[in-house]
């Protein structure tokens, strides 16, 4: 049997953390930091991202090329790398919208169920 969590931040199941960078991305180039601050600003702090989470997935998304990234400045005056959604990332995003839509639907269709008989 799996761990039971008690944060009231739960985890981010991998497929979900590559949407919301996705999305992130759909409202043009970001830093790692500026992705992971639009997702806790976007779910209402229900949802944090560590840097453990966020930068491998940034990598995996820039291997499949739904993403692309170059060095720029930041608002702080700092070397960061700025992450781009490619044209293959933005099909992959609507790909991943439409999935995630008609698996929430489930979920809740599940959840709102009547008891077996």
């Amino acid at each position: 049997m799996g761990t039971t969590s008690t944060s009231s931040t739960p985890d981010i199941l991998r497929g979900t953390l590559d949407l919301l960078i996705l999305k992130s991305l759909s409202w043009g180039p970001a830093h790692g930091y500026a992705v992971a601050h639009w997702i806790e600003l976007a779910t209402s702090d229900a949802l944090a991202v560590g840097e453990g989470s966020l930068y491998p997935a940034l990598h995996r998304l820039e291997e499949r090329e739904w993403i692309a990234a170059a060095w720029g400045t930041s608002e702080n005056n700092r070397q960061a790398k700025f992450y781009t959604l490619t044209r293959r990332g933005r099909a992959r995003l609507r790909v991943e919208e439409q999935n995630w839509r008609r698996y929430a639907a489930a979920v809740f269709a599940a959840l709102d169920a009547p008891g077996r008989a």
